[in-house]
């Protein structure tokens, strides 16, 4: 079972980018991703990941499963948007061309699939970067430039600690699974979806309580370090500025300028290619 939204220690340009670079990266990538609906920025966006990915050598069946829940709640909201705003699409873009004639007010236009595409979009441009921050930074480090931006260490730390822990609740899991089937319960795909599902509660307890037990072990261990007792503290994990950081940051800053100028150059975040 491969572990789900954890550190994997590669040689890649990406890895030893400061996680600061990475970090302050992803917030100006989110923010224009949020910011507008300018299809064009989107899309580059969107070829840019794909790229940084590559160059991560993050392989796609590492985080398959995190890829897998961005469809199946990207296809939910997509749905649930068409079933409550059938409409939304002709209110932002201001014409009505119909595709399809449905039943009352589910008619499909042109200009709902439009805004739906772009709202995929949306989902496709910032998810696999925010995937990409988090599999190519050490916790430690992270933490450590959360801390450098302002963050209190107590929370940055709290942050590392959270990634650490979801790779370890996952191996729990896989171990509390295989000794309940060693005593009988079929979990296996082979068993009713039902069943599985009645199973997976099954573990869920025990679960819990080796999950408490874990931060009861960590809480004093942390107090026993005086863990708080100071406003600052060092990190043994920060990476220095290296000139590669410099320049990506830089770049970032001036591609960052350049695409919220050319999405509301023309006083609207919407790229409206129907006028």
């Amino acid at each position: 079972m491969a572990l789900m939204l954890s550190y994997i220690e590669k040689d890649s340009p990406i890895h030893r980018l400061s996680g600061l670079t990475k970090l302050v990266v992803f917030l100006l990538w989110s923010v224009l991703t949020m910011a507008g609906y300018d299809t064009r920025v989107m899309l580059g966006l969107c070829a840019t990941g794909a790229v940084l990915f590559i160059i991560s050598r993050t392989q796609l069946a590492e985080v398959s499963f995190i890829f897998k829940m961005l469809f199946f709640f990207m296809a939910l909201n997509i749905l649930a948007i068409y079933v409550f705003a059938p409409e939304q699409g002709v209110l932002i873009y201001g014409t009505r061309h119909i595709i399809v004639n449905g039943v009352g007010r589910w008619t499909l236009t042109a200009e709902q699939l439009f805004y739906e595409f772009n709202l995929i979009l949306k989902y496709i441009s910032v998810v696999p970067v925010a995937i990409l921050l988090i599999v190519t930074t050490h916790p430690s480090e992270f933490a450590a430039s959360l801390n450098r931006i302002g963050v209190s260490y107590s929370i940055a730390f709290a942050v590392s600690l959270t990634l650490r822990y979801i790779p370890d609740v996952q191996r729990d899991y896989k171990t509390i699974s295989q000794s309940q089937q060693a005593r009988g319960l079929e979990l296996s795909a082979k068993a009713h979806p039902l069943k599985r599902l009645k199973g997976a509660a099954n573990i869920l307890l025990p679960l819990i309580f080796s999950s408490l037990d874990r931060i009861d072990v960590i809480s004093r261990a942390m107090e026993l370090r005086g863990f708080g007792k100071n406003k600052k503290r060092t990190w043994f994990a920060e990476k220095p500025f290296s000139s590669a950081d410099k320049v990506i940051l830089l770049m970032s800053v001036l591609l960052f300028g350049f695409a919220l100028w050319f999405t509301f150059k023309n006083g609207s975040r919407f790229y409206n290619p129907f006028k």
